[in-house]
């Protein structure tokens, strides 16, 4: 009967938490959706030539208007290196897409706190520098062009690289979003989001709320050294991109167990450096492999891995001299109760778009194949 009770308090906690996401998700996906189809990803490539400053500023702002997916974010970064990107802003633009988009700050605020959101931020921006530098001083353009070359002979297509037609023509954007076509397009990218997505979303809940339930605090403190500051934050940085290893999720749906590690004694950095480790997990490695090469692969996940913990370090000393660190570990993302509040009115609006858009993908997917 104990082991009933805990698996039933583990699915409610995993539903409360995705209660609580559900319309920052929704928004995050509309967002992404709007700005996908009205850039295309021609014109990504033709705006980032270099690994100049300028040119990795631009990748990080259309790595942060773009998707949060992993999965998506690194084959939107092969087709920006496939079609004459530069292979370091390529790489930016993928730290951007999955660590500065809005729905992650969005998410990352409602379940932990606001410092995790603006960490998410500086840090992805920090991360962003150190695999610049690293690339210029230690890695080799003949590898850059090896890796380039290699992207362009193992091109395979996926719905990341073909996505719905855009109206992106010479009108101006308040014309094409008062535009029927634009709008079949965004909910093509919408549901294509969600369609991505929503495994990863579903395995990050039942996971966070599975620990949630099962794992005592005490256990939790002594594997992260909850009480020596200094070892801990140390650790926290260098096990964080470790266990998103593990986890196998993606960003979005790191969130929730981002919020269990927190409340069980993993430092402030290392969160952040667990939030930034979606880029380095299996699947996406194997992605590296056969875009890149092995030998690119393996620079790749080092660079990461390095940038990730350096980040990491950087944001917690930066908050700790502005005293911006959470003192408090809330359990907010555990909460075991929903009631009416401006979380359900939102997460109705947002239902309401959920199904409109996907009403329109359905039919108009439907009349595309008839014809």
């Amino acid at each position: 009967m104990h082991g009933l009770a805990l698996v039933g308090q583990a699915l409610w906690m995993s539903l409360t938490m995705l209660w609580q996401i559900f319309w920052g998700l929704n928004l995050g996906f509309l967002l992404s959706a709007l700005i996908e189809v009205t850039l295309s990803r021609d014109d990504m490539s033709s705006l980032l030539p270099d690994a100049r400053p300028r040119s990795l500023a631009i990748a990080g702002l259309l790595g942060a208007a773009s998707s949060s997916c992993s999965y998506a974010a690194v084959a939107m970064g092969r087709s920006i290196v496939r079609k004459g990107g530069d292979f370091t802003a390529a790489m930016a633009f993928q730290i951007a897409a999955t660590n500065l988009v809005v729905e992650l700050g969005i998410l990352m605020w409602l379940l932990i706190a606001w410092q995790f959101a603006a960490a998410e931020f500086i840090g992805g921006s920090l991360m962003v520098i150190v695999l610049a530098i690293i690339f210029r001083l230690f890695v080799s353009d003949a590898l850059k062009r090896r890796a380039t070359c290699e992207a362009g002979e193992n091109a395979t297509g996926t719905s990341a690289d073909h996505p719905a037609g855009t109206d992106s023509g010479s009108r101006d954007w308040k014309s094409r979003l008062t535009s029927w076509r634009t709008w079949v397009s965004i909910s093509h990218t919408y549901v294509m989001n969600w369609s991505m997505l929503w495994r990863d979303i579903g395995i990050g809940v039942l996971v966070a709320g599975a620990l949630g339930a099962c794992v005592p605090a005490r256990i939790w403190q002594k594997f992260f050294f909850s009480g020596s500051p200094m070892l801990s934050m140390i650790w926290g940085a260098l096990v964080g991109p470790l266990i998103a290893v593990a986890s196998f999720t993606c960003s979005i749906g790191n969130v929730p167990l981002a919020a269990v590690l927190w409340k069980g004694g993993l430092s402030f950095g290392g969160v952040a450096s667990f939030m930034f480790g979606d880029l380095i997990i299996l699947p996406i490695l194997n992605i590296y492999r056969k875009s890149y090469g092995t030998r690119m692969t393996g620079v790749l996940a080092a660079v990461l891995y390095v940038s990730m913990v350096a980040a990491a370090l950087t944001v917690e000393a930066l908050f700790a001299l502005l005293s911006w660190t959470p003192q408090h570990r809330p359990a907010t993302a555990i909460q075991t109760t929903i009631g009416f509040n401006y979380t359900t009115v939102l997460d109705l609006i947002s239902g309401a778009v959920l199904v409109f858009l996907f009403v329109v993908h359905r039919r108009t997917a439907q009349q595309a194949t008839r014809n």
